[in-house]
């Protein structure tokens, strides 16, 4: 789950992180009064989307030489006006794609004084199973550039889960980030606290990009971005209020309510598949004979007859779709519970695309025998690669 930069500020503030203070609206109506309650002169006007780049990015509505989603402003006048300008538009940066996010809310903050610039992220490094931080002095860029062009300037300091963040570990990022006084005493507090946060709230990702030395020699979290683990949100009730449906894809929500693993992509055949390597290997295996997938869809090993009727609903409902491969292998999973599924999310919103079904495993003849006798216009495959291809060749055929 992805959360807004003010929640995440707001969650790191109470580990006591140095964060500016700001106000976030959802009106434009709102800007001047929030621009007073904040010291000034100088206001930052950040529009709120789950993507990064805001600052480089253009909106659709407005003229192209216009400022983009984080502007500066010297009085609370200004602050309305840009908030008038951002609120209800569209922004289009890198990570959104072409078809941007629309700006629902925007944070005003208090503006900082920037000496420098630093990289700062937290993330479990797969390798060894434990959280690292990732610094960089190349703060304030995106940090794939930087890993391609320069990637000696990147250091990744690993945390022993047993010790948790030590004085040598701290010792270590402070030499990374060349700091000295008030922000090398600073670093004493500021990485054990951002460490802490990540654990304590299971989270998948913490990015504070930039962390900036102040001109008083302070550090400061500018910016911060931050994903919790799904698995671990039972432990988390209270973060779930965090959730901004608004930037999330329908489908993708519909998908959470029956716990299916889903992410829309951008191709024309939809996938069902039970397994997260098994739909992996379906993905790639479909763009190797010349399409494109139009989801990530994994049913899981046990799903009843409802869930895979409900999946089945989610992939038929996405326009984009011109066919649907149904990949399953039947080891905790029954192939006759994925036909009866099928055959039932069918009936209720009909079948208007080419349908390949490949089934294997567990009850493999009776989930065959189901989808023959049901009347339902299905190919069948006898594998992987023969699936991929009567798929392929049938969406092809129709175009």
């Amino acid at each position: 789950m992805n959360i807004h930069e003010h929640q995440a500020k707001a969650l790191l503030k109470t580990y006591g992180l140095p964060v500016a203070d700001g106000v976030a609206i959802f009106d434009a109506s709102e800007a001047e009064a929030a621009a007073a309650q904040l010291p000034g002169p100088l206001y930052v006007v950040k529009s709120q989307i789950h993507a990064g780049g805001r600052g480089k990015g253009k909106f659709k509505e407005l003229p192209p030489d216009a400022k983009g989603g984080v502007r500066l402003a010297k009085s609370a006048a200004e602050v309305a006006q840009n908030a008038r300008d951002m609120l209800g538009n569209t922004l289009v940066t890198k990570q959104t794609g072409p078809a941007g996010k629309q700006v629902n809310r925007l944070y005003i903050e208090d503006g900082a004084d920037i000496a420098r610039e630093l990289y700062c992220s937290l993330l479990v490094d797969r390798s060894t199973g434990h959280v690292a931080f990732v610094v960089s002095t190349e703060g304030g860029m995106d940090i794939e550039t930087v890993a391609h062009d320069t990637p000696e300037r990147i250091i990744t300091v690993d945390i022993d889960p047993t010790a948790g963040v030590t004085d040598a570990d701290v010792a270590k990022i402070v030499s990374a980030y060349k700091l000295d006084g008030a922000a090398a005493e600073d670093g004493k507090s500021v990485f054990p606290a951002l460490y802490k946060a990540f654990t304590e709230t299971d989270m998948s990702l913490l990015e504070v990009n930039p962390l900036i030395v102040m001109t008083d020699g302070h550090l400061r979290v500018l910016d911060a971005k931050v994903s919790f683990d799904n698995n671990a949100g039972f432990r988390h009730v209270d973060l779930k209020d965090l959730r901004d449906l608004s930037e999330e894809d329908a489908k993708e929500i519909e998908a959470s309510k029956y716990d299916l693993a889903y992410v829309a992509l951008d191709g024309n055949i939809g996938c069902m598949v039970n397994g997260a390597g098994l739909a992996m290997a379906t993905m790639d295996i479909i763009k190797l004979y010349g399409a494109e997938p139009a989801n990530f869809l994994d049913v899981g090993g046990g799903a009843s007859k409802e869930k895979v009727t409900a999946a089945f609903k989610i992939i038929t409902a996405d326009p984009a779709v011109q066919g649907i491969l149904v990949n399953i292998f039947g080891g905790i999973m029954r192939c006759d519970i994925i036909a009866e599924g099928v055959i039932a999310a069918v009936k209720e919103v009909g079948l208007k695309v080419p349908l390949v079904v490949r089934l294997e495993g567990t009850n493999v003849a009776e989930g065959k025998a189901i989808l023959n006798q049901s009347g339902l216009d299905v190919i069948s495959a006898d594998d992987l690669d023969d699936a991929a291809q009567k798929i392929v060749a049938a969406v092809k055929g129709r175009g």
